[in-house]
Parts: C-alpha cells; structure tokens; sequence
C-alpha cells in the first residue's frame, strides 16, 4: 500500500515547498524536512489513519522525492542523497546524562520506541548555537519528563566518541528512584527503568548480563561505553567525599547539591555545612566550543534536523571559545525552523517531537493549484 498522493501533497506543502529556495535546492538539507514531514506522518496521519502504510524514513523520503521530482537535483539518486544525509548527522556530537540513585548503585536508562531498540542513556544531538550542558537538560526532559537543569554540574560528564561521533553525558545523582518518568515526545522512547549498575556489561563481550537480566550487551551496546568509567567515576566520588575534611555528617550527596547549586531540603539537610571540594572531572579533557566547531564548517550544507546541525570534526582537548552574536543576515541564511511554520507561541522547537499546539497547523489544507502556479511562475 502507498500513502496516498493528496496526503503527500498536504505534508509537502506544510514542510517542503515553503522553505528559501536556497534550502530547497540543497538535498542533503532538504532531508531535514523531510525527516520532520515523517515524525509528523507518524506522530499524527497514522493517528487519525490506522490504515496508511507504516514506513521508514528511507521508504517515506522515496515516496517524497517520487512524488515532487523536480525537487531532487538532475541525476541525483534518493538512496545516495540519504546515504550523504546520514553521515552528515553522525557529525553532530550528542549530550545527555547519566542520572544515578541516591545510592549510587542504579542508573537510569531509556529504551527507543522501535521493537529491536535497545537500553541506552538519555541524550540527543545539540542545535546550532545550543550550549552542551542545556542541550543535555532539553534532551533528558523530553526523553524522561526529568528536569536535570538544577542539578546539572558542567564540569562533571564521561565523554566518549561513538562510531566517530562525540558523546557526553553529563553525570547526575541522587535521584530518588521513586521518581516518576514519563516522555514528553511522541513514539521515541518505549520504557524508562532502572537497571543495577554492577549487572550491566562493561564491555561488547561481557556475557554477565544474559545471566543476571536475561538481555544480551548487545542490548545496551549505547551504554556499553559508558558503563566503566562511571563505576571509576563513582568509586572516586565515595573515596573524595570520605577523605574530605568536612562536616562528617555531610553525605556526599549534600555536598554535591551545594555545589551544584541546590537547595537540599529539610529531609536531605544534615545542618550547616561548607562548601566541599569538588570531585574531578569524569571523562576526557574538554572539547571545542560548538562555536568554534561551526566555523569550520561555514563551506558545508547545514541542516535544521532533529537535534542539531553540523559538527563534524569536534576535537577533545581544545579550548572553547565564546560564540558571537548572530546576526540578522547569519539568523536569515539558517535553515528554517520548524517553529516558524507552526508559529513561536506553543510551538516545538527544531529539535523535539514535542506535541504540536497550532490549532491552524493541524487544520492546514492544501490548495494545489496556488502551489503549483508559484513553481511556474
């Protein structure tokens, strides 16, 4: 079964024909668009639809390009362009974070909404101009419901490079496992748990999973990276907070809330402490600022994806540097958010399958005739 040409032209008229020109005329950066067509095409149409076909996002971008032509270069071959398309988002460092119990010894996990998916940490790919540490908070809330923003630290994460992409996750405990999780997005993520830190794989053949939680470290082969330097972290962190000459009524995990900037409640606070020493840095020495990153890649085409733009080529070790205000001419040749077609009021950001609140976005018809003409123009 095909999805219907008057429903194709209903998603190409609310993502794809509106867009500058000199998007459109870019395929790699036009299979943004299309990605957002397909979350829209999922997220709402097969909703409504039951019947429509479910497809990927190789079959829908097929369906597209078949079905506009003339918006694929002369030549061009769709499985090529989304082949281009797929090693340019692996360019795009990831941030997300690993939030532990308030014993240290259970780490929260999340698992995609695809059947095969497996166990991995919350984490997405960074916007443009988006600091790391704010991208890991927008990411854990949306996958998790979590607000870390408050016990985040920036100078605390594990940072590994996955399949030559960057991955950080920024490290968070003492989060009472009685919390109650739940995904603001739409079809992206199945189950959030926690999982015993000393039962997970550390390594692609450490078969002690199978027998402990009955899933192979193939299931958690996105954590799998992750898992042995956080139980060093952890180790050091219990060790730090031991030898330290504090409060001896001071538990580690006040002491961290402090630094972090919280305010322990009454429950949690054990009396007047100062402020401790800060435990060092978990992970890799620090990267480029993504600002300085995006400047080597001004010659590249660049996208308005799911979670970020291009940042191929991020080094660990180098010092960042502070980004320069956008101007109206850069903010112009931006590829266009999905923001400005639903409206900045209520409407998601570039990155989130957040739920769509433009009443007029949803209620959108498409007038064939008035599209075309502008084309023949």
């Amino acid at each position: 079964m095909q999805i219907p040409p008057g429903l194709l032209d209903d998603l190409c008229s609310r993502f794809i024909l509106h867009i500058p020109s000199g998007e459109r005329d870019n395929a790699v950066r036009l299979c943004f668009q299309v990605e957002l067509a397909h979350w829209f095409y999922l997220d709402f149409c097969l909703q409504s639809s039951p019947a429509l076909p479910q497809c990927g996002i190789r079959d829908f971008a097929t369906a597209v390009f078949q079905h506009c032509p003339f918006l694929l270069p002369r030549g061009e071959d769709v499985q090529r362009v989304l082949e281009r398309w797929k090693e340019y988002k692996m360019g795009v460092p990831t941030y997300g974070a690993i939030i532990l119990d308030e014993a240290l010894d259970h780490v929260l996990l999340v698992q995609g909404y695809l059947a095969k998916s497996g166990w991995g940490f919350p984490k997405g790919k960074v916007n443009e101009d988006e600091p790391p540490h704010d991208c890991a908070v927008r990411e854990v809330l949306e996958e998790t419901g979590f607000d870390i923003k408050e016990r985040i630290r920036k100078d605390v994460y594990i940072e590994q490079k996955i399949a030559d992409q960057l991955a950080r996750l920024y490290i968070v405990p003492g989060v009472s496992k009685d919390t109650r999780f739940s995904p603001k997005t739409r079809k992206e993520i199945r189950n959030i748990e926690w999982f015993p830190l000393d039962k997970l794989p550390c390594h692609r053949n450490d078969m002690s999973s199978k027998a402990r939680l009955g899933l192979p470290p193939s299931r958690f082969f996105m954590a799998v990276p992750f898992i042995r330097p956080l139980r060093d972290w952890i180790s050091r962190f219990r060790e730090e907070s031991t030898d330290s000459d504090e409060d001896p009524t001071s538990g580690p995990l006040d002491k961290w809330k402090r630094a972090a900037g919280c305010e322990a409640s009454p429950a949690e606070s054990r009396g007047k402490h100062k402020h401790p020493r800060v435990p060092g840095q978990a992970g890799q020495p620090g990267q480029a600022d993504l600002g300085e990153v995006l400047k080597t890649k001004q010659s590249n085409p660049k996208g308005n994806g799911r979670k970020g733009q291009d940042a191929a080529g991020l080094k660990k070790g180098v010092a960042g540097q502070q980004q320069s205000p956008v101007t109206r001419e850069e903010r112009r040749a931006m590829p266009r958010k999905l923001q400005d077609a639903v409206g900045k009021e209520g409407g998601p950001s570039c990155g989130s399958r957040a739920l769509f609140s433009s009443k007029a976005f949803l209620t959108f018809r498409f007038d064939r005739e008035a599209i075309m003409k502008c084309f023949d123009s």
